[in-house]
């Protein structure tokens, strides 16, 4: 395991910052290496009675396109992670679950990123209002497991870490 010895903050912007950190690999090598430090997301998989997933498509300015994903979202500052999830369910496609279901973790980007994704199923589903972000442009979507697997083989979903998610729930045997 590596030992970070020290660091300096480069940049900092609102939860994210992008960290330069000296440490000492497992062989004994130092090296300087730079970190964007994030403080986690949560993902989830809403599935409504009828088996349906719920997905947004949302336009994503760093890529200049709408995707399909699932809803997602940023942990706030000691926010609590299942607390996250219940706000992003609510914010993003106005639901609340009866039943929440963790599925685990993802490491998105471990190359340069400290993220931590955690996962969600959420079941029991009913309305609820919720508020979008400022920077959110979102249209709610709902479609069959077969609907999504046809989207993913037609390249139309493309988000990691929904395909990522996908993968877990259909080995667990969910879907």
């Amino acid at each position: 395991m590596s030992t970070k010895t020290s660091a300096k903050t480069l940049y900092q912007w609102k939860c994210f910052s992008i960290e330069q950190e000296h440490h000492q690999l497992p062989d004994g090598r130092n090296i300087e290496f730079t970190t964007v430090k994030h403080p986690g997301a949560v993902i989830i998989v809403p599935i409504n009675h009828s088996g349906d997933l719920v997905l947004v498509h949302q336009y994503r300015p760093a890529i200049k396109q709408w995707i399909l994903e699932f809803p997602a979202g940023t942990l706030e500052s000691k926010e609590d992670i299942l607390n996250c999830a219940k706000r992003e369910l609510a914010e993003e496609v106005n639901l609340k679950a009866e039943s929440w279901q963790s599925l685990g973790e993802l490491l998105p980007v471990p190359g340069f990123c400290d993220e931590v994704q955690y996962l969600f199923l959420a079941q029991e589903l009913s309305e609820t209002a919720g508020e979008l972000d400022d920077d959110e442009v979102i249209e709610v979507v709902t479609m069959s497991v077969n609907e999504f697997e046809q989207k993913v083989l037609n390249n139309e979903i493309q988000d990691g870490k929904t395909l990522a998610t996908y993968l877990k729930i259909k080995m667990m045997g969910i879907v």
